[in-house]
């Protein structure tokens, strides 16, 4: 993992800034273009991030686990970091960001879920830049819509 430095020539954009994000995804894998040169890659049996927070790195990570995953590390700046996945890791991972992202898969699909262990290459890949996923108890909010009311427009 190597920290990326900001470019002085280029002007970093206020954090509460819009931002545009581009992404594509299929059977292939996973691609986000978030902006100013940061990125993330999820396909061929590789993790790809480039120029990402630890911030960020924890939201992708959502995508990929079946619990929320908080930055405690406590580490600023933006980095780059690449590892390899087994293919059954990465399956299980396409499967569970699929899910994640709305799509109906095959029941056959979800099996693989509910068979499958934890991804036990993600933890090796990030434990290899000193990075370590654990289950803890946090508060996290949580919105709940009781009900919900539409009222009729005439066509």
């Amino acid at each position: 993992m190597t920290e990326v430095l900001n470019d002085p020539g280029v002007e970093q954009s206020d954090a509460k800034a819009p931002q545009t994000f581009t992404r594509q995804g299929s059977g292939r894998g996973i691609s986000l273009d978030l902006g100013q040169g940061s990125s993330f890659n999820f396909a061929n049996n590789k993790f790809e991030a480039k120029k990402l927070t630890m911030a960020s790195l924890a939201g992708m990570l959502e995508r990929f686990l079946d619990r929320p995953v908080m930055d405690m590390t406590g580490v600023s700046g933006s980095y780059d970091l690449t590892f390899d996945l087994s293919p059954e890791d990465y399956r299980q991972m396409l499967i569970r960001a699929a899910t994640a992202a709305g799509l109906v898969m095959s029941p056959d699909s979800l099996r693989v879920l509910d068979a499958s262990p934890a991804p036990v290459s993600l933890f090796e890949g990030l434990a290899k830049f000193g990075l370590n996923l654990e289950a803890h108890k946090a508060p996290l909010d949580v919105l709940v819509i009781d009900s919900i009311r539409k009222t009729p427009t005439e066509n």
